[in-house]
């Protein structure tokens, strides 16, 4: 090959590669912030699963982007791994529709996907349009680079090197090994599929040959999902493990096919006159076949898969997912999911706070009544964890934002970050109350039983306050209402036990240093109602 067609060459599977990653972009920005709810109602059985796998893969052209998803909603929790197994299974079915594109060749027309996508990109107003436009414009663009690519092999037609190279892949190993390493350097299962397709029209590879680097290609396309898989838990190992056992048993399967029967002879018939046909027609035989064959297994490949990696001792999940998340986020090529992955995310960090602020509430006060020691070193120990999750929070939230895509849901992420702030300040009061046990022995104050109380009743009121916020199952106005009723009681006792302690202290009951504490314990609980309801707010504003 010359130096032009070698550029050539590269240029088009640059531009395959890039429109399949705008097409990616164009649905994440289309469905993103809701992926994880179509995904939880579309996975409920396998048949579901299956036809959600191929229906994204389909779209997007690449089941190297769907596996990478999975991976990634596995490793949050937002899926399990045997929701997974059947995901997987579709995307290996979805992907064929790039070779049987490229056999119809629909090429011809990829200038005018391209042109129709900008135009809807560039001329219209609307964020819909612009989705629609970019995943037109993607399969636009990688069409073109696929007859780039074509274009650029012609010469090889004469070459007796190159077909020397290709007659020795007849050889079933040889074959599996180079589509196996080929997929996995360009990283694209449909990239690879095409350029074979493109040989085999050029009378480059025949058939017989073709068959067996198509099903190593199968395998390479695993390394992107192995790769993905790299620092996160064992649970998204496993579905990168069930994936590659999918392609490995499948390519078992049709490898002792092939060699024991003439099963190009009868594919060969269904396209007599187009290879590039041929190799769709048995790329799409592969990966469905292979879905019947193991879609009642799916439970069994997910059990093997827990056997072949099994638990450990100690979870290696890192203490601050949000901090290995932003790792992975910037370091991440394909982006599908991210959304949902990211909201997931902060709300589930989000709500890990804000369970150590009310676990807080309950052993502050206790601590003062108590006179317990002991227990305002957990608080605090606490109280270091909760100001590390807001600082993750403050700090994912500020590169999410300033990079995010418009598949973010923006107001989301913003109401998470505003529910952070205040969780920090209600473990910022907690920790305060239990500030107060320090004076209570040192100057060996004794609260007044009246005083000690309503002490417990603030405890109750403050802690009822906080678990109605606490992972709410529906925010409506009526929701909203009781929390804002809970903060006005809170108002309200706290006014009623502010005259109450004036009069005790008229009456001589309590001493000055346990007035003056007392009142520092109302202000914090009064502060402790207001963050409260401004929790309350923040869903509201996130379902608005």
């Amino acid at each position: 090959m010359t130096i032009t067609e070698i550029f050539g060459l590269l240029g088009g599977l640059a531009l395959f590669l890039y429109g399949m990653q705008m097409m990616s972009s164009g649905l994440e920005d289309a469905a993103g912030n809701r992926m994880k709810s179509i995904l939880e109602k579309l996975t409920s059985n396998r048949f579901l699963g299956v036809g959600v796998g191929a229906g994204i893969t389909a779209i997007i052209q690449s089941s190297s982007a769907t596996t990478v998803m999975v991976v990634g909603f596995v490793n949050s929790g937002m899926m399990t791994l045997k929701q997974a197994v059947w995901i997987i299974m579709g995307a290996n079915i979805g992907t064929t529709i790039t070779g049987q594109l490229v056999a119809l060749d629909i090429g011809l027309l990829a200038p005018v996907f391209a042109f129709i996508g900008v135009a809807l990109i560039v001329f219209v107003k609307k964020p819909k349009a612009h989705f629609i436009g970019q995943i037109l414009a993607g399969f636009g663009v990688l069409f073109i680079g696929m007859d780039m690519m074509g274009a650029a092999m012609k010469p090889l037609q004469s070459n007796e090197g190159f077909i020397s190279l290709m007659t020795t892949f007849s050889n079933p190993a040889l074959g599996i090994i180079a589509g196996a390493v080929f997929t996995a350097i360009i990283q694209s299962s449909s990239a690879s599929v095409g350029i074979l397709q493109k040989l085999a029209a050029e009378s480059l590879i025949p058939l017989s040959s073709a068959v067996f680097v198509l099903f190593g290609m199968n395998i390479g396309t695993c390394i992107t999902a192995v790769l993905a898989s790299i620092g996160t838990n064992r649970s998204a190992k496993r579905t990168t493990l069930i994936h590659l056992m999918f392609n490995i048993i499948g390519t078992a399967v049709f490898t002792a096919l092939f060699l024991l029967l003439p099963v190009t002879d009868w594919i060969i018939p269904l396209a007599p006159d187009n290879p590039a046909a041929q190799i769709a027609h048995t790329h799409t035989l592969f990966n469905i076949a292979t879905t019947c064959l193991l879609l009642p297994f799916g439970s069994a490949l997910a059990w093997l898969a827990t056997r072949i990696l099994p638990d450990k001792a100690v979870e290696e999940a890192t203490a601050r997912p949000l901090e290995q998340l932003l790792h992975e986020y910037r370091s991440s090529r394909l982006n599908l999911g991210n959304a949902a992955i990211h909201t997931d995310a902060l709300r589930q960090e989000v709500e890990r706070m804000m369970s150590l602020a009310a676990g807080n509430i309950q052993l502050c006060y206790q601590a003062v009544l108590d006179t317990d020691a002991d227990a305002v070193a957990r608080a605090e120990e606490t109280e270091e964890q909760i100001d590390l999750i807001n600082k993750d929070v403050s700090e994912y939230v500020s590169h999410i934002l300033t990079t995010a895509g418009n598949g973010m849901d923006v107001r989301a992420i913003e109401s998470y970050f505003t529910i952070s702030a205040n969780a920090e300040r209600i473990g910022d009061h907690a920790v305060n109350i239990a500030g107060y046990v320090e004076v209570l022995q040192r100057k060996e104050i004794i609260f007044s039983e009246n005083a000690r109380k309503e002490i417990a009743e603030m405890q109750q009121v403050a802690s009822d306050a906080m678990s109605k916020v606490l992972r709410p199952e529906s925010v409506t106005d009526a929701w909203l209402q009781e929390v804002a009723d809970m903060e006005q009681q809170i108002d309200d006792m706290t006014d009623q036990y502010r005259e109450k302690h004036l009069k005790r202290m008229r009456k001589g009951k309590c001493t000055a240093e346990a007035c003056v504490l007392y009142s520092e314990m109302l202000t914090d609980f009064e502060r402790i109602g207001d963050h409260v309801l401004n929790i309350a707010e923040a869903y509201a504003k996130m379902g608005a």
